[in-house]
């Protein structure tokens, strides 16, 4: 893997699909409009959707110079938070410095930046070496058609996004962590949590000593924020187990076209339906869910049933995800 060649081919303004601790990225150079365009025309995603743009960090005064590239401001929490969980999955937004990565940040008009230090070895060494050709950072949404279920593994990146030109495939494994980022407004005075992922609300209170608030209606506009997203072909339906079971008997041996997800044990009658097994553990479902989504949408299945996961803080990202899904 020559990541030095793959920095070249992002600095040339052609596209790179990274792996990161969380998805496959789909990343251009943040600081040119051409680049960052061809991202929203390879994924079909509107242009005033902001991305994230992911740095390379290093020493402190190393990642204070990226940050500060981007962000007219830090207020003293955020740095707080990028001490605590910087590199991993965390994306802060903060005030965004004036006229640079207009693109990345969906447009000229929006007033922040949404930044991220990840924690995969490849992206990181990718975005070291990016940085020694001088490309300050990548803006990388996830690698994936807009609102499809997002790719943790090379393979999900080459088919959804195979015939993409000149598109560069950096294949790193599967995510260990398996969903999007967690967010957090960093614009205004008190933190506030844009979208849950496996750093939760408690995690982040704790780190801060003082509160997180949730999302009003001043909060920017994110990555992932939209009602429907996440989605497979077939229709996500959320249930709890005992109502899956019991559509499942009233269809006895005609069920067809139907997929199960859930934690407890179902028993179909009919060999046409396709069950999986939800883990009972937030961190490993969360590890596998988008791959047994898409595993689950096939051809012949039209409808996929899924567990409703636990209300508990740990499971917040997974439920996001399958809400949207949903939806």
């Amino acid at each position: 893997m020559d990541l030095q060649a793959a920095a070249a081919h992002l600095k040339a303004g052609h596209l790179v699909a990274l792996p990161t601790e969380t998805v496959y990225g789909l990343a251009a150079d943040a600081d040119q409009p051409a680049a960052v365009a061809r991202i929203f025309q390879a994924k079909g995603r509107p242009a005033d959707h902001p991305l994230i743009v992911h740095i390379a960090g290093g020493t402190p005064e190393a990642l204070r110079a990226q940050v500060d590239h981007y962000a007219e401001s830090v207020p003293a929490f955020a740095r707080t938070l990028m001490a605590r969980f910087w590199p991993g999955p965390l994306t802060l937004i903060l005030p965004r410095r004036p006229g640079v990565a207009d693109a990345a940040a969906g447009g000229a008009h929006n007033p922040t930046i949404g930044l991220r230090c990840p924690a995969h070895p490849v992206a990181h060494a990718l975005l070291q070496a990016c940085l020694e050709q001088g490309v300050h950072g990548l803006a990388a949404p996830s690698a994936n058609r807009f609102g499809r279920v997002s790719p943790t593994s090379a393979a999900h990146v080459q088919d959804e996004l195979g015939h993409v030109p000149d598109l560069l495939i950096l294949d790193g494994g599967h995510c260990p962590v398996g969903i999007e980022s967690t967010i957090v407004d960093a614009s205004r005075r008190q933190p506030v949590l844009l979208r849950p992922g496996m750093i939760s609300q408690q995690a982040l209170e704790e780190a801060l000593g003082m509160p997180v608030a949730l999302p009003d209606a001043a909060a920017p506009r994110v990555s992932g924020s939209l009602e429907s997203h996440y989605a497979p072909r077939a229709q996500v339906r959320l249930m709890p187990a005992a109502q899956i079971q019991t559509a499942l008997d009233l269809l006895g041996s005609d069920a067809r076209h139907i997929a199960v997800y859930s934690r407890q044990v179902v028993q179909p009658r009919s060999p046409h339906v396709r069950v999986r097994r939800m883990p009972d553990d937030a961190e490993a479902c969360a590890r596998q869910l988008f791959a047994v989504l898409r595993e689950l949408d096939q051809p012949d299945v039209r409808l996929i049933w899924v567990e409703t996961p636990p209300q508990d803080g740990l499971w917040a990202g997974v439920a996001d995800r399958l809400a949207r899904a949903a939806a």
